[in-house]
C-alpha cells in the first residue's frame, strides 16, 4: 500500500483530518521537506537526533534506509510528543509507513494524517497515542 498526497495544489488547505494533524511531504530544489499542518510548520530532525542519530543530511521516505528512520522517529516524536512512545515505535512504523510513502499526486506530494498514525502505532500500541 502506498500513501499519497491527495493535495489539488499548493495552497489547499491540509487539515481535512479529524486529529488536526497533517503532514506534508515534497522535495525543494532536491531536498526532502516536510511540513505540520496547521499551520504550515517545519518538521527539522533536530529534536529527533537527540535520541538516535540515523542521519546527517535529513529525511527521506520511499524505502527502509536510515533518513526514512530519522523521519519515522521524528514523525512519531512530534505527534506523540512522547519519546518513550516515539523510541519504541519509530522502526516498526518505518516499515510499515514511511517506507511506502511516494510523491505521485500532480503537486509532487505525500500526505498523512494523524488518523493514518493511529491506524498503523494505536494497533501495535492497542490504544491511540495521540496527546
Amino acid at each position: 500500500m502506498s500513501w499519497t498526497s491527495n493535495s489539488q495544489s499548493s495552497g489547499t488547505s491540509h487539515t481535512s483530518d479529524e486529529t488536526g494533524v497533517v503532514y506534508v511531504g515534497y522535495r525543494q530544489r532536491g531536498r526532502a521537506i516536510v511540513e505540520k499542518y496547521p499551520g504550515r510548520e517545519p518538521l527539522t530532525p533536530d529534536r529527533s537526533l537527540k535520541l538516535a542519530d540515523h542521519s546527517l543530511p535529513g529525511f527521506e521516505w520511499g524505502y527502509a534506509g536510515s533518513d526514512p528512520a530519522q523521519l519515522a522517529l521524528a514523525l512519531l516524536l512530534d505527534y506523540t510528543d512522547e519519546e518513550d512512545v516515539a523510541l519504541a515505535e519509530y522502526m516498526a512504523f518505518k516499515n510499515e509507513m514511511v517506507s511506502r510513502l511516494e510523491c505521485s499526486d500532480p503537486n509532487q506530494r505525500w500526505r498523512l494524517t494523524g488518523s493514518e498514525i493511529e491506524v498503523v502505532v494505536g494497533a501495535e500500541a492497542g490504544e491511540l497515542i495521540a496527546p
